[in-house]
């Protein structure tokens, strides 16, 4: 039995009316919300152990280092990654990705080079590679989709050739909710000697992660997707690529030796983690990650495609709603439109009601281009919604629905 209620009762957010109506949260996509036991993790952090991480001998500093480097292990954990060293921290997977095309870049792309990404992915996984390509004068090709929401495998087999550098791909899409084939694209990316990069962000907080068995090179996520405070993230890289690969930004923590001279770099992961880090978040983040363990990611997905497919039948059942996107394997969320309407205003409608949702371009505008539509409406889904929530939404929007 899915603990559903015990689970609502940890999220103290949950609790809240909002126009007078019980909240319905469907905006986790965007961020979800945070458990008690990470809320107190942060206050603790505060009140009793903060210090600067590394550079102290004194108490506090010591224990402000522990915390951190404990929850570096627990991601490692969590990801099934080989070594706690390959496990760094940033600001979250904008950052990662905006990390590695820097460094990557800077020490493998030249002139005439070429990268791949997808037509599907979120902004900071395209828009980072199209700096990257316009300072090195190097070119981004696109694996192309379907109007179902699919990538067309078969064109992606011959972007390949012996100038292609790097492949990196959103594992799940967060405009679409498609779950990307990443097995087959890692296969295939490795048959060319082409290293993948993988746009975590969508999926970590849905299922099961293990980048040994996935091969992938390198893997991103952020914590504010996982229970996790905002202002944290992770870029997890092959030991054998991280150490191949400039640091991303100077300064302290960074360096084993500096003289006006020279600098010599730090070894692995600190010499990617420039400054003061936030050390409260990856505490943070290491906690919401066992939280989310002590419920167990297969019971997590299990019940959120449960919502998933309630809700895609729900909508499916009315005339005017038209949802963008239907591959045959989704997660997380579903982007609609509605006949008549503008997206802004069934979100602002269904505010008043207190369902929370997101509409725009959710940070995908090639996705709207493709469908020829400005933006969309989107729910999406965490661990504490439920089939009650589900029907009220979308009892709602019918309600909507004739009011247009």
């Amino acid at each position: 039995m899915y603990p559903i209620q015990t689970i609502r009762n940890q999220f103290p957010i949950l609790a809240q009316r909002v126009h007078n109506n019980p909240l319905v949260y469907f905006d986790n996509a965007a961020t979800t919300q945070k458990p008690q036991c990470v809320i107190d993790a942060i206050v603790d952090s505060y009140t009793r152990t903060n210090a600067n991480i590394h550079r102290g001998i004194h108490t506090l500093s010591q224990r402000s280092t522990d915390l951190y480097e404990q929850a570096r292990a627990r991601v490692q954990t969590f990801i099934n990654a080989p070594h706690s060293r390959e496990i760094i921290f940033t600001k979250g997977v904008t950052e990662s990705l905006n990390l590695l095309a820097w460094s990557f870049g800077e020490k493998f792309i030249y002139e005439g080079d070429e990268i791949i990404v997808s037509a599907m992915e979120h902004h900071s996984n395209l828009v980072p590679w199209q700096m990257l390509c316009e300072r090195k004068r190097a070119t981004l090709r696109f694996i192309p989709f379907f109007k179902n929401g699919e990538l067309d495998m078969e064109t992606c087999k011959t972007l390949f050739n012996e100038r292609t550098k790097l492949l990196s791909i959103a594992h799940v899409s967060n405009s679409l909710g498609t779950v990307n084939p990443l097995k087959e694209i890692i296969d295939m990316a490795h048959a060319h000697n082409v290293p993948v990069c993988v746009d975590g962000a969508q999926s970590i907080q849905h299922t099961a992660i293990d980048v040994q068995s996935l091969d992938c090179d390198f893997f991103a996520f952020s914590g504010h997707k996982i229970y996790a405070p905002t202002g944290i993230g992770v870029l997890w890289g092959k030991e054998q690529w991280l150490n191949e690969l400039p640091p991303y930004q100077g300064g302290g923590g960074m360096i084993k030796t500096v003289s006006l001279a020279h600098t010599e770099y730090n070894e692995l992961p600190f010499r990617f983690e420039a400054g003061t880090t936030n050390y409260v978040g990856a505490h943070a983040l290491g906690v919401a990650l066992e939280y989310v363990q002590s419920i167990g990611l297969a019971k997590i997905e299990q019940h959120e495609n449960e919502l998933l497919n309630c809700a895609t039948q729900r909508l499916q059942e009315i005339d005017a709603v038209h949802i963008i996107g239907n591959a045959r394997h989704k997660a997380g969320a579903i982007s609609f439109i509605v006949d008549g309407a503008h997206p802004a205003d069934v979100g602002m409608i269904l505010d008043k009601k207190g369902i929370a949702i997101r509409t725009g371009t959710h940070c995908t505008e090639p996705v709207m281009q493709f469908y020829n539509i400005s933006t969309t409406a989107r729910i999406s889904f965490g661990m504490y919604n439920t089939l009650d929530e589900v029907n009220f939404f979308a009892d709602t929007l019918q309600k909507v629905v004739k009011m247009f």
